[in-house]
């Protein structure tokens, strides 16, 4: 199983010290000539991925704020969550990691935590909406 940084609580709140940011890292280098996956199959990935206190999963509550795959495979997640004192603000973002190098062709992870825009409601898919009766 990968191994990924436990980051201390005040390493991910709002306010920690510069150059503490908070990062998952899952996963191994591809070999080359690897078919590298598609966007489209890392987000199936991200579907199943669910924040245990919501029933909508994390790519439709919008708390995915970037998705980069590299030529080599490797890939980089910016997310967020519904709020700095989530109770699973210490594990979502190595949930996501190891979700996403489970994908075929993908090789690294590495996934940051920001709170840089903050999130909103506003940032949920009209699915998401509908699923909390959010209309």
């Amino acid at each position: 199983m990968p191994e990924f940084d436990r980051p201390f609580p005040n390493d991910f709140l709002p306010g920690a010290p510069p150059g503490e940011e908070f990062k998952a890292c899952a996963g191994t280098p591809l070999e080359p000539g690897t078919r590298v996956a598609s966007d489209s199959a890392v987000i199936e990935a991200l579907h199943r991925v669910y924040d245990p206190e919501i029933p909508v999963d994390i790519y439709e509550l919008g708390l995915i704020y970037e998705l980069d795959i590299k030529e080599d495979g490797d890939a980089a997640v910016v997310m967020s969550l519904t709020a700095p004192g989530c109770p699973v603000a210490g594990e979502m973002p190595g949930q996501v990691a190891e979700a996403v190098a489970r994908v075929e062709g993908i090789g690294r992870v590495e996934v940051r935590l920001t709170w840089d825009p903050a999130w909103t409601p506003e940032r949920m898919s009209e699915d998401a909406r509908l699923a909390l009766g959010m209309f």
